[in-house]
């Protein structure tokens, strides 16, 4: 994982207010929890005093957590409040608190910060520019058996289309691919797919492309994507990791076809449906590739047409190192 990012991990429905969940994220057991009032905590799921997981315990009435155990509670700072045993009177040594994540909830989805909290920006990654209000959308979730960096590369990859989807979006047998132009825009790779019929003319290089401005990829740092269609439908996912050997894909249908949203929700029911009979065609592909998870340089034989993917392998590379000096 990139340190000192926001992730987004899962959708905010998954924890109503007042309820929380043991989830495995980044590598880590994490438990996410709602107070009544709306307050949102995220804490590492093991409590400090004898190492028992805080998501099989209770949230209570004051929107502190109780360890299942011996009482413990913490707050959503992770500080422990009260060791019952010790009486409502005593002072509680700030060794026992937990561990916590920053944490946000924006656009219906739940962000953890993934390194030091006090680091943490105001601001999450998201596309606001092409999902406004005026959007609905339908989500669904599936788990691939392999690392984040491998689902996120195959978004990227406009090379695979005519075989992985050849009775789907890869119709036509387009399997000579030009370019692809690939542009960077502070943490975002912007690409598309430049393919044709292969009929004998010569490739062209990136340099000699354009980013087709009604349908392109897009891919924000550390883990969201957006398919932009055309104007009034796009396919934006969030790749949640699990650990380093699982992801789960939020795969979210927008639109916004027609005037009345209750029609559009109705689309979205089905688009949703359709986007993962795709996605189901890339599964079946991606979790055979080895190793799980990607570098720079790992020893594939990459071509032209890779161009994204080796954007997005340095870019990955330099987050890493920089936040190793942070």
């Amino acid at each position: 994982m990139i340190e000192n990012q926001w992730y987004a991990i899962a959708p905010e429905k998954s924890v109503p207010p007042g309820k929380m969940s043991g989830i495995k994220r980044l590598g880590k057991e994490l438990l996410i929890f709602q107070t009544v009032d709306g307050k949102w905590g995220c804490l590492e799921d093991l409590c400090s005093h004898r190492g028992v997981q805080l998501s099989a315990g209770k949230l209570k009435d004051d929107g502190c957590v109780e360890c299942p155990f011996h009482g413990l509670r913490f707050n959503t700072t992770g500080k422990c409040t009260l060791i019952p045993a010790n009486g409502k009177s005593s002072l509680v040594d700030d060794r026992y608190n937990v561990r916590s994540y920053a944490i946000q909830v924006e656009h219906g989805i739940i962000y953890v910060f993934n390194g030091d909290k006090n680091l943490a920006t105001s601001e999450v990654p998201f596309f606001l520019e092409y999902l406004d209000d005026n959007f609905v959308y339908s989500e669904i979730a599936d788990t691939w058996d392999t690392h984040y960096s491998r689902a996120i590369e195959n978004q990227l990859d406009v090379v695979h289309l005519p075989f992985v989807h050849h009775n789907t979006i890869g119709r036509g047998n387009k399997t000579l691919v030009h370019g692809p132009k690939t542009i960077v825009i502070e943490d975002t790779i912007i690409t598309s797919a430049d393919n044709e019929v292969d009929q004998g003319q010569r490739q062209r290089k990136s340099q000699e492309c354009e980013v087709n401005p009604d349908m392109q990829l897009r891919f924000k740092f550390p883990n969201i994507w957006i398919n932009i269609i055309a104007k009034k439908i796009k396919v934006f996912v969030y790749f949640a990791p699990v650990n380093d050997e699982q992801v789960i894909l939020y795969l979210r249908f927008y639109n916004c076809i027609t005037p009345f949203k209750s029609v559009n929700r109705l689309i979205g029911f089905f688009g949703k449906y359709a986007n993962l009979m795709i996605e189901r065609q890339d599964k079946r592909v991606v979790n055979t590739q080895r190793p799980k998870r990607t570098q720079l340089r790992m020893g594939e034989k990459l071509i032209q047409g890779d161009q994204p993917i080796v954007v997005y392998r340095k870019l990955r590379e330099e987050l890493i190192e920089a936040a190793k000096g942070s």
